[in-house]
């Protein structure tokens, strides 16, 4: 496992800067909220928020949950993403799996049943919702691709 808070971050630049944005910009304002990347791409608009999940679901193997703790911010994030979506941006967030054996994200009820409400209406106003599976070692991570159906949120 990996828990450089910071780590998640810095992987979604990398990925995001091999996908031939004509602009990536870390901690755009929008709203109330500064969300992690902005980009452009032939005219089109892009927001993606990035969440690193460090905590697996012990009674679901393979399975990662978010948040560990209540997250207000993390909230009011997914807020700004839907309305983001609904003025026609391409929003997403981004759940980088901090740990090897992960192949989803749910969101963690438990801990914050707000979250979750966040996300499903998220989703059904056109929030990407991806999860990126990372290979981690003692002193490395790296994306290793996208896991999970994100469908499943707007059915939640």
């Amino acid at each position: 496992m990996n828990i450089d808070s910071l780590a998640p971050n810095m992987l979604m630049k990398q990925q995001l800067m091999s996908l031939n944005y004509d602009l990536v910009k870390p901690e755009y304002t929008y709203g109330e909220s500064r969300i992690d990347f902005y980009m452009e791409s032939n005219g089109e608009r892009f927001l993606t928020e990035v969440k690193g999940c460090t905590l697996a679901d012990d009674l679901h193997p393979g399975t990662g949950l978010f948040p560990d703790a209540p997250t207000e911010r993390g909230v009011k994030h997914l807020q700004e993403l839907t309305k983001a979506a609904k003025e026609g941006y391409h929003c997403s967030i981004a759940f980088v799996i901090q740990m090897n054996g992960i192949h989803c994200v749910l969101p963690n009820e438990g801990a914050q049943p707000e979250f979750k409400e966040a996300l499903v209406k998220a989703a059904r106003a056109g929030v990407q919702i991806v999860c990126y599976s990372c290979h981690v070692e003692v002193d490395s991570i790296k994306i290793t691709g996208v896991v999970g159906d994100t469908s499943r949120f707007v059915n939640m």
